[in-house]
């Protein structure tokens, strides 16, 4: 005779046994309920019936059917420029991320612009520092520093430029097809659409005060724009030397650079399966608030788990397709895709590696609001702890620990 309490014995067995089973299928996911499509077990589970948009849906794999590892509960890592409105006016076009459509991104915002040839973001300057890098054509970049040094350089594809806070300056596109960039501030709220522009300072001053500025006759401001141009059609620089004489005359010369050439920089990581560029205040002087780290990952190649304990990490998909799951307290885990144009935010000291699951070259710029890069590879970690310790915390053998990388490669390959 089977008695109930038998029947119930053996029922709670069974579930222990599938549970079991599900957690060891999903590589000892902890979480109770055990999360991810392992859980799917009847007919039809796994469909989406609904309202959908495929072309959109398409994009986020990882949404779709997350990793059983990730648990609920972290703010989206995800925005993109690839849905942010164009500012379009002759001469170029701009659009922006900032912490108002990206909630987690409270360091750092972000604008895309494209300038035509001889397109000119009008004269202006910012409350918080700008850092920018060229991912398009080349332009001519002019700025005076609070020592009252001017400067004038042309930037290509790969390069960087950093002006402080409250540096004057201008951007302008050159030939033969004009320029596009991505702006970072040290602001969340930093909004391009809303700068101190050369223009609205003049139209809002009165004429008899621009006279005495000046040292010229009123009548001289005569013809000054009413209204903003904030991106406007000009004519293609000329000579950059004939430029440079011009703005020099008696002023004193600038101290260090204020572009960089990242993308032709010698990497601090390199690899079959890719290169880490970094650029920071010891190398580029100038940038005093702002690092920023360029990474290229090989198909299958992963830029390794690790974390940044000095600031936050806003990141742009320049090519190639990724994978990302942060880590956090709690705890929480979420994993996104991103495209090119894309943007991604870490926490400071979150956990996260980012994974090339695509069949051509991945590379992302990673920009953070500090003077000085720094990350933890969590590798190196584990190597320089005693074996042993590591070894009762994981439930892993001291000769499998002894072949992990102990020297922070930064990228792996496929393996």
């Amino acid at each position: 005779m089977i008695s109930r309490r038998n029947l119930l014995a053996a029922s709670a067995v069974g579930a222990a046994m599938t549970v079991s089973a599900a957690k060891a299928n999903s590589f000892g996911n902890p979480d109770q309920p055990a999360e991810g499509a392992i859980n799917a077990k009847g007919p039809g589970n796994l469909r989406d019936p609904g309202p959908q948009n495929p072309a959109l849906g398409n994009q986020f794999p990882s949404a779709q059917s997350p990793p059983a590892t990730d648990v609920g509960g972290m703010p989206t890592t995800w925005a993109s420029f690839n849905n942010a409105p164009k500012r379009i006016q002759n001469g170029g076009w701009a659009r922006q991320v900032t912490v108002e459509d990206f909630a987690i991104a409270k360091e750092i915002s972000g604008v895309n612009m494209r300038l035509t040839a001889g397109g000119i973001r009008e004269l202006h300057w910012h409350q918080a520092a700008e850092w920018a890098i060229m991912t398009y054509g080349s332009c001519r970049v002019t700025v005076l520093d609070a020592e009252g040094h001017p400067y004038v350089a042309d930037v290509k594809q790969g390069d960087l430029w950093y002006f402080p806070a409250g540096a004057p300056h201008s951007l302008q596109g050159l030939g033969p097809d004009g320029c596009e960039f991505v702006i970072c501030f040290d602001d969340g709220h930093a909004d391009e659409f809303n700068t101190l522009l050369v223009t609205d300072w003049f139209a809002h001053t009165p004429p008899e005060v621009l006279a005495k500025n000046f040292g010229v006759p009123a009548e001289s401001f005569a013809k000054i724009p009413l209204h903003d141009l904030w991106i406007f059609q000009g004519t293609v620089p000329g000579d950059l030397a004939a430029d440079r004489a011009a703005v020099q005359q008696d002023a004193p010369v600038a101290t260090h650079p204020f572009i960089f050439p990242l993308g032709s920089s010698r990497p601090v990581k390199s690899s079959e399966t890719g290169t880490i560029q970094v650029a920071d205040s010891t190398s580029f002087m100038a940038s005093t608030n702002v690092a920023a780290a360029l990474v290229t990952v090989r198909p299958g190649g992963v830029r390794e788990m690790h974390w940044h304990p000095n600031a936050d990490e806003w990141q742009y998909y320049i090519k190639g397709k990724a994978r990302m799951t942060v880590f956090d307290t709690g705890p929480k885990a979420l994993t996104t895709d991103f495209n090119a144009g894309d943007i991604g935010y870490v926490r400071r000291n979150l956990g996260h590696y980012v994974e090339n699951v695509g069949d051509t070259d991945l590379q992302f710029i990673g920009v953070f609001r500090t003077a000085h890069y720094q990350e933890v590879s969590l590798s190196n970690w584990l190597t320089h702890t005693p074996p042993k310790l590591v070894a009762q915390h994981l439930n892993v053998d001291e000769a499998t620990i002894a072949k992990w990388p102990h020297n922070a490669p930064g990228l792996m390959p496929k393996s």
